[in-house]
């Protein structure tokens, strides 16, 4: 495996790659592994010839109060991990490295973002897609792996490569999760011991919504007051937002039916977890 932290380097390999007739399979991280992380990296080193992680902790899609100082960071134990994982190639760039002088030109993400973490952190997927249009030409992967664990991102980022053609496959992978059903998260390691038991209610209070639907309800108010009441009564935790949306265009909906989303985050003293499930809702007959 070998790491490559300038741009021209790493351009110029997949460039060469691609003359070779290999394909590409590409993860965009933002560092410190996990279970999750490792899982997008299998996909893509089952369905690619090579594959590609970047590492970078990406300072356009953090706001001014969020926690860019203080994202978690270990760069050898994240070698390590892709290694045995059988990555190829780390794309491990420095921030002066991919922005050198301040953008010209930046992305701004119309559609899908007024929902879920959009809503809260605006400018976030403005960095997201930013960065990603950078990646993508500097990788120029065929295959790039997204968790569903931020499904807002792999709507965002649906949207970016219908938009503007680019020539990527966009592959979502489901969320990797604990034995208790808490989501994979770099974030996870922030939660205090109390917490670490009390945000498996998250989880919970999803299957719990999908109960209902299955038992027929429809009416996604209903729903969503019962999850608030649920995560209230059983965590310390803030609630940021929960809502039930289509899926993957993000809009609100009235009744339940067709493909949509049921999506939360909730704030701990030092942790923002989110976490969601795509459901598809069979109509009436």
């Amino acid at each position: 495996m070998r790491t490559i932290t300038d741009i021209r380097e790493m351009q110029s390999i997949a460039i060469q790659l691609k003359r070779e007739g290999k394909t590409i399979g590409f993860v965009p991280t933002m560092g410190y592994l996990h279970e999750g992380h490792l899982s997008l990296l299998s996909a893509a080193r089952k369905e690619n010839d090579v594959t590609v992680v970047s590492i970078f902790v990406n300072p356009l899609q953090f706001g001014p109060k969020e926690d860019l100082a203080t994202y978690p960071r270990d760069f050898e134990r994240d070698s390590s991990l892709a290694e045995k994982e059988g990555n190829d190639y780390i794309f491990f760039p420095s921030a002066d490295e991919m922005y050198p002088v301040t953008p010209s030109v930046t992305a701004k993400v119309q559609d899908r973002t007024d929902v879920l973490c959009g809503k809260s952190r605006p400018g976030h997927f403005d960095g997201v897609a930013t960065v990603l249009i950078k990646l993508f030409n500097i990788v120029q992967p065929d295959k790039v792996y997204f968790g569903m664990k931020d499904a807002q991102q792999v709507a965002v980022v649906d949207g970016l490569v219908r938009d503007f053609n680019i020539p990527v496959e966009i592959v979502p992978v489901q969320t990797v999760r604990e034995e208790d059903g808490l989501a994979k998260s770099s974030r996870n390691v922030h939660l205090l011991p109390a917490e670490r038991d009390q945000a498996t209610a998250l989880h919970q209070s999803l299957k719990m919504a999908e109960s209902a639907i299955d038992e027929g309800e429809q009416d996604p108010q209903k729903i969503l007051a019962r999850m608030k009441e649920f995560i209230k009564k059983n965590t310390s935790g803030e609630i940021d937002y929960i809502e039930i949306l289509s899926y993957p265009n993000l809009k609100q909906i009235s009744r339940l039916e067709g493909k949509i989303i049921i999506a939360m985050a909730v704030k701990f003293s030092k942790a923002r977890l989110i976490d969601n499930a795509i459901i598809s809702v069979k109509k009436e007959s």
